[in-house]
């Protein structure tokens, strides 16, 4: 071969071994990031180019697939009781993309999961077409659906935890959307997605996830688990050494006490009456490290607290001074916690100081219902020993036998609970928030349902009126008598 030839057929084969390079270069290190790229369109029309498998609710789908006309999207999704079921089931939309468990799980509900690869294979020989696998929820739907008619019009959340496993029962949040109007990607869709995601009122925010508040009053139950755990009271029905009036460490502010009787009340009268002094006195006693320590056992400071939608940190400040350490100590200051962080305290209580890991998805089944994959129930953590747990329970109980929390009430059922108002704002000039916490026991002892309620905003309540045990207490009743109701 001459010379000339030799340089062509060397050219040639580097043009030929770049275009090979470009290519391996393009179909293996940059796949992932081309096909997710929002300009590529291929990954979403083939996403959804057949049915969604579906979101399971006892047994029941609360979702759906429906053909779409006029658009090269074949399927789009379809929610049943849709603003009952959003804070569980997020959103899945051809325009807006998904969120919560249609996000998390799209692997499954799609049939594109790893864990699939067999069934789809069966099918490229059987000519069965592409199915989604289903995500089966360990949701109570009579809880859910107490909870949600409960809160009717008012801003708010409801969390509620089996204590002895962590599986969730009931997360709902108000004012609530459904997913079903811009699933979509028609001028109808755009103009629903708009409307609520420029909403004052928040409607597309889990506000039992992601939205923190000060837990007033509810948070005293942490300080009295820290008090008993570090020593600083031994018997609950001793007078602790707390003087009224109560200034707060180091300065010459007064806490003032909503009922007479504070003046060196015990530990348990202090809760059933909600003395703001005596749980401030035993949080700067207890010290702010081991108010963050025994805080933390709980869950607070814990950014991830997956279920598996991942839900806001709550917080104990670990910087603060000492009168601050007072304020946090009754659910003021700087301490801030999610309504599911409420109810983890609440069944961590109720479960004799051990706290399960919460969960949301008991298992992932094939679209032949065999099951992926199956949740098995983790302990988090032990925030009191079972001896202090029971003392909290006693004084819990008191709470709702004849203190502060007797609209929660139910016959025949022993029931803790602890009421909480929140102040909030600049110089606390904003409507406050009514919390409730509470579990209810079976005769054997044990638990089958923690709650939390908070109720953000009241439709028609005057602010005088504005009360955990008036407002939230009747929400946590009604969830905790459905989930009792349902186990008989």
């Amino acid at each position: 071969m001459n010379k000339p030839l030799r340089r062509i057929s060397l050219f040639c084969g580097l043009l030929v071994l770049a275009l090979l390079i470009r290519t391996n270069w393009l179909q293996y290190v940059q796949a992932e990031e081309l096909s997710t790229r929002k300009e590529n369109r291929r990954v979403q029309i083939a996403q959804y180019a057949t049915e969604r498998g579906n979101i399971i609710v006892n047994g029941e789908p609360i979702t759906g697939s429906t053909v779409t006309d006029g658009s090269d999207y074949k399927y789009k999704r379809t929610y049943m009781d849709g603003p009952l079921w959003a804070p569980v089931t997020g959103y899945a939309s051809q325009a807006f993309g998904s969120t919560q468990l249609e996000s998390l799980e799209d692997g499954i509900l799609t049939g594109n999961d790893d864990r699939l690869f067999f069934d789809r294979t069966i099918g490229m020989f059987t000519g069965e077409k592409k199915q989604g696998g289903n995500v089966v929820t360990t949701l109570n739907p009579a809880a859910q659906k107490a909870a949600f008619e409960k809160l009717a019009n008012n801003k708010g959340a409801v969390a509620a935890i089996d204590p002895r496993t962590g599986a969730v029962l009931a997360l709902v949040s108000t004012p609530s959307y459904d997913p079903s109007r811009f699933a979509g990607n028609s001028k109808t869709d755009e103009k629903a997605w708009v409307e609520l995601k420029d909403s004052e009122d928040k409607n597309l925010v889990n506000r039992a996830l992601r939205e923190t508040y000060p837990p007033g009053s509810t948070f005293k139950v942490v300080t009295a688990a820290a008090a008993l755990e570090h020593g600083v009271v031994k018997e609950i029905n001793d007078p602790t050494d707390t003087p009224e009036p109560y200034f707060l460490p180091g300065t010459k502010t007064q806490l003032p006490n909503s009922h007479a009787g504070c003046d060196k009340a015990s530990l348990n009268e202090a809760l059933r009456i909600s003395c703001n002094s005596v749980f401030a006195n035993m949080g700067d006693k207890v010290t702010r490290d081991k108010m963050v320590e025994t805080a933390e056992k709980f869950g607070f400071n814990n950014d991830k607290i997956d279920i598996p939608v991942r839900a806001f940190a709550s917080v104990y400040d670990k910087k603060m001074g000492k009168d601050g350490n007072a304020q946090s100590a009754i659910g003021q200051f700087n301490t801030a916690a999610t309504p599911l962080q409420m109810a983890m305290v609440t069944a961590a209580i109720a479960n004799d100081g051990k706290l399960m890991k919460p969960y949301m998805v008991d298992q992932l089944t094939a679209p032949n219902l065999d099951v992926i994959e199956k949740h098995s129930p983790q302990e988090m953590s032990r925030p009191l020993s079972a001896a202090n747990a029971q003392k909290v329970q006693e004084m819990m109980v008191n709470v709702v036998d004849s203190g502060t929390g007797g609209k929660a009430k139910i016959n025949n059922v022993k029931v803790g609970g602890k009421t909480g108002t929140a102040q909030h704002g600049e110089g606390n000039k904003k409507r406050p928030y009514a919390w409730f916490i509470s579990y209810a026991e079976n005769p054997d002892g044990s638990s089958p349902v923690a709650v939390a309620v908070v109720i953000e905003d009241s439709e028609g309540t005057a602010r005088d009126d504005i009360s955990g045990g008036g407002l939230a207490a009747p929400v946590a009743k009604a969830v905790m008598e459905a989930v009792l109701k349902s186990q008989r």
